[in-house]
């Protein structure tokens, strides 16, 4: 899913749309708290904040905007929301960066056997993408990884049966294929049925080993260096991402 923890970096630069437009701004009365509540707005100028209260955590300071709640530190470097921290200067979600880190994986486990092979074969960066070919997001990310340079992609067919009851047959067409990169870029972008399998598959193994990574949606990247991240970047971001290492 291009469902991501990162699209609350995006509305750092749309906050002022979640919040009433006719809503007064609550000054605070004493001074300090108004000096507060100025080094914040003018850390983050996009969040339209209606209010600035104390915390019980020293340096911790809760954001009104509109009807909605945020936390922030004393200058407005750092926001807080749904359990993540972004630094805002930067966009990066502190939080998530953090999970990739000790959560990676080892490359090792992958069976890169049972992979469609695509992408640059002479590159020195990895990328795994375990994929459904019905899912909506990883038809996006395909579109970004045709724009993707310098990187070798290994794409599992991993159906989400329960959501794309197609979703198998296909991803075993498409594998039995003469060439399942092309097949599969077909089916995802193209609306393309693939012929019916005559061959061994590996898709229950790929089940299996998405369900011991904990993997349980798609698109799922893995970069080579063994972090692992639910939902899809544009190549850009991808590929620093994947250069980060």
């Amino acid at each position: 899913m291009f469902k991501t923890i990162f699209t609350l970096t995006l509305l750092l630069f749309s906050f002022s749309a979640c919040s009433n437009d006719n809503v007064e701004t609550k000054v605070p009365d004493d001074k300090p708290a108004l000096s507060t509540m100025e080094q914040i707005q003018k850390g983050i100028p996009t969040l339209d904040i209606t209010a600035v209260k104390e915390t019980p955590i020293k340096g911790l300071f809760e954001l009104q905007v509109g009807k909605n709640i945020y936390y922030s530190d004393g200058q407005g470097k750092y926001l807080v929301s749904g359990g993540n921290i972004f630094e805002v200067e930067s966009r990066r979600n502190l939080t998530k960066e953090r999970l990739e880190e000790i959560n990676r994986i080892d490359w090792s486990l992958l069976p890169l056997d049972k992979a469609i092979v695509s992408g640059d074969n002479n590159a020195t960066l990895n990328l795994a993408v375990f994929t459904d070919p019905d899912c909506p997001y990883c038809k996006k990310l395909e579109e970004e990884l045709k724009k993707l340079t310098g990187v070798k992609v290994y794409t599992f067919l991993f159906p989400l049966e329960s959501l794309h009851p197609q979703a198998r047959a296909k991803s075993e067409g498409i594998w039995c294929s003469e060439n399942p990169h092309a097949t599969m870029l077909k089916v995802m972008l193209d609306k393309f049925i693939p012929e019916k399998a005559t061959c061994d598959t590996p898709i229950a193994d790929i089940i299996a080993l998405a369900k011991k990574l904990n993997i349980s949606g798609t698109p799922t990247i893995i970069s080579g260096d063994g972090r692992i991240a639910s939902g899809g970047k544009d190549a850009d971001d991808l590929k620093t991402w994947l250069e980060n290492r």
